[in-house]
């Protein structure tokens, strides 16, 4: 967690909105928590990248992300990135 904050905050553009201190570790792992709790048999390397992956992804212009991704790609090696599956809130913007 503290190398994917560390290696963001060297390589990604400088936001204003970009948070990286201990308000953004605390969302991670209030994230891990609930995914855990959801699924707790899931690999624990998966649990953190998800909720790593899905407190700072959203906020990221889409240069960084690309940069993002290749940075969870090196901390968390042979660990496939789960593709993010909204069925619920895609079945209520179709209604």
């Amino acid at each position: 967690l503290v190398s994917t904050f560390r290696l963001s905050s060297e390589q990604l553009s400088s936001q204003d909105h970009y948070d990286f201190g201990m308000r953004a570790v605390n969302t991670v792992i209030n994230t891990a928590g609930l995914l855990k709790s959801r699924d707790p048999t899931q690999d624990e390397d998966l649990t953190m990248l998800r909720a790593i992956r899905d407190s700072n992804l959203p906020k990221f212009l889409s240069d960084d992300i690309l940069l993002f991704r290749a940075i969870i790609k090196d901390i968390f090696p042979g660990v496939a990135e789960p593709s993010a599956e909204y069925a619920d809130l895609e079945a209520q913007i179709k209604a």
